[in-house]
């Protein structure tokens, strides 16, 4: 997956210009601000930064992770109304990162983690938050599929696409659709009581919680 992400990191944005995600995206581009205004965020597989400048109106800081440093070099550029640190990261390994952020957010990315590692990945990201901080997550809903079908589904539960490069190289590349209760589930212990909040659009799904403490 690293692999398949480096080789599109010059092309990644290709996939917020497609016409029948637009709605969509301005309706993301108005709530992810605003649930992660005035934090210090930590946000996980920034890539080339488009959510970063989108976060960047109302936060106080952010810093963006990603394993791929060919599409971190790509944030700087980006119209930056807050700081903004870069910094390659493995989203595994986020004890790395530091701790402290009053805010996270993460984009397409948990869509690529094992269904057997969520409850995991969320204890490492809580490890790097304050009390009471915000989280956002956001992905694709099952409509994706319309355009990259489900190729395979393994003993697990997890499903696969199959994902073509411009370079015309083939890969293989994890990609589960949780509904709410599964996310709601997962975060329960963490999560501030009546925090949660799930939006279903048609492309994307919307996902915030509070942490308690």
């Amino acid at each position: 997956m690293r692999a398949y992400y480096r080789e599109r990191a010059p092309v990644y944005d290709r996939v917020y210009a497609y016409p029948e995600r637009q709605d969509d995206l301005r309706w993301l581009e108005a709530a992810i601000p605003a649930a992660l205004a005035d934090r210090a965020v930590l946000e996980i597989a920034a890539g080339t930064g488009y959510w970063t400048q989108c976060i960047s109106l109302r936060a106080t800081s952010i810093c963006a992770t990603d394993t791929a440093l060919e599409a971190l070099r790509q944030v700087p550029a980006r119209p930056l109304a807050c700081p903004v640190e870069t910094r390659v990261a493995d989203a595994y390994g986020l004890n790395d990162v530091g701790g402290g952020f009053s805010g996270a957010f993460a984009r397409l990315w948990f869509s690529h983690i094992p269904i057997a590692r969520r409850a995991d990945w969320f204890r490492a990201l809580h490890a790097c938050l304050a009390p009471g901080a915000s989280v956002v997550i956001v992905d694709n809903s099952a409509a994706q599929c319309r355009r990259l079908p489900i190729a395979r589904t393994d003993q697990a539960g997890n499903t696969y696409q199959l994902r073509e490069t411009d370079a015309g190289k083939e890969y293989e590349v994890l990609k589960n659709f949780p509904v709410a209760s599964e996310l709601e589930a997962v975060v329960r212990q963490a999560a501030r009581p009546g925090s949660s909040r799930f939006v279903e659009l048609e492309h994307y799904w919307f996902f915030y919680y509070a942490l308690g403490g």
